[in-house]
């Protein structure tokens, strides 16, 4: 879809069929089902563009709804989850759910399966992924033992960090040297260098440096909203400092408006603000994340994007003996899922700890599955080398 044509519609699509994966098993063997529910890949909230009451707009066009439906926090969860199962129990729930996303620890051995004779690249999230989600996003550092174990991964792994985060702060929450780092949704990325460039397509790619000196690819494809981003950053800043919890974060690439520490109540003030300030930018629209609402440019790319470039950035792209892996917990990774499910060529996990429709093939609960996950993985790389 043209983004430029029609940036106010919510786009739905439906998960790509199966039919022969390129990993060499019948879609009958997968952990998926081609007539599973529809999912929205990327819940685009439509900008209000009438002239009435904002209640009404953000009402009409599910601005309030999106905010509802994001991840409740922990102590809710049960409450949550009971009405929207009914009687059913949460446990079971969650283990129904499960059957047609196994978790990633159970089915290793099926996924190692697969792995042999095969280069993995992995992809990773952040935010509720390496690190817990916490009320305070300045604060959501990850432990020294999940540290330890995507260090010992990236040796094993060409792995990359993709985070809705701009690509700074990614790297001064990590701080590991071993990885690419991709910030604001894909759209600051930091890659390897190779010796044939990428393709055509992404000629705006420039050579750098990291800060260790060593040179790298910088690609950064909406750098002409740099001063659009900040001009609405500070609108939003301004707007939004009477209310009681809100935090307003500058990505780089796209601004962020977290209400996971404001009153329910005062949710529709949130909206209002944030519509106020983006009605007269046309050319960025809105989408929804865990608990925030952030703000992009109107362009052609997202996580699965960056998936791609950094698959053909390290030499890895179309090729048959290559098993991509990402891991995520939130609605803009579900971008990258669906590359590889279209692609059929690698896995989603998705670490959630509640049933959710995704494109995923397996899931993970929390950040401590997602690392004893990772440690498995240099466990059989270790010993498929003896």
């Amino acid at each position: 879809m043209d983004l430029k044509s029609n940036h106010n519609a919510p786009v739905l699509t439906d998960p790509a069929p199966i039919s022969k994966s390129r990993l060499g098993v019948h879609s009958s063997l997968l952990p998926y089902s081609s007539a599973g529910a529809a999912f929205s890949s990327n819940l685009w909230l439509t900008i209000p563009r009438k002239k009435t009451g904002v209640l009404d707009d953000v009402r009409s066009n599910n601005w309030l709804d999106a905010m509802k439906s994001s991840s409740p926090p922990h102590k809710r969860i049960t409450k949550d989850l009971s009405s929207e199962f009914s009687s059913v129990d949460v446990d079971f729930a969650y283990r129904t759910w499960t059957l047609k996303y196994p978790s990633a620890l159970a089915s290793f051995e099926q996924i190692i399966n697969f792995a042999k004779g095969k280069r993995i690249a992995l992809f990773l999230d952040y935010d509720g992924t390496l690190s817990p989600i916490v009320d305070n996003p300045d604060c959501a550092f990850m432990s020294n033992a999940m540290r330890t174990a995507v260090k010992s991964v990236a040796k094993c792994f060409p792995t990359a960090i993709i985070s809705g985060r701009s690509r700074d702060k990614v790297y001064e929450f990590v701080g590991l040297t071993e990885l690419y780092y991709a910030g604001s949704h894909g759209m600051d990325i930091m890659g390897p260098v190779r010796r044939q460039s990428v393709p055509d397509e992404h000629s705006n790619c420039i050579r750098s440096a990291d800060k260790q000196g060593k040179e790298v690819n910088l690609f950064q494809p909406a750098s002409e909203f740099l001063p659009m981003i900040d001009e609405v950053y500070s609108s939003l800043v301004a707007s939004t400092n009477h209310i009681k919890g809100a935090k307003v974060e500058n990505n780089k690439f796209c601004v962020s408006v977290h209400y996971r520490n404001v009153d329910e109540k005062s949710w529709t003030t949130v909206a209002q603000c944030v519509h106020d300030v983006i009605k007269n930018y046309p050319r960025l629209r809105l989408t929804h994340g865990r608990k925030v609402l952030e703000v992009r440019p109107v362009i052609n790319w997202d996580k699965g994007k960056a998936v791609t470039f950094l698959l053909e950035s390290l030499g890895l792209s179309n090729c048959d003996d290559v098993l991509p892996i990402y891991v995520g917990d939130d609605r803009t990774d579900e971008d990258a899922f669906k590359v590889l499910r279209e692609r059929n060529c690698g896995y989603g996990i998705l670490v959630s700890s509640v049933p959710k429709e995704s494109n995923a093939f397996y899931s993970l609960r929390d950040p401590s599955e997602v690392m004893e996950f990772l440690k498995s993985l240099v466990m059989w790389k270790k010993s498929s080398a003896l």
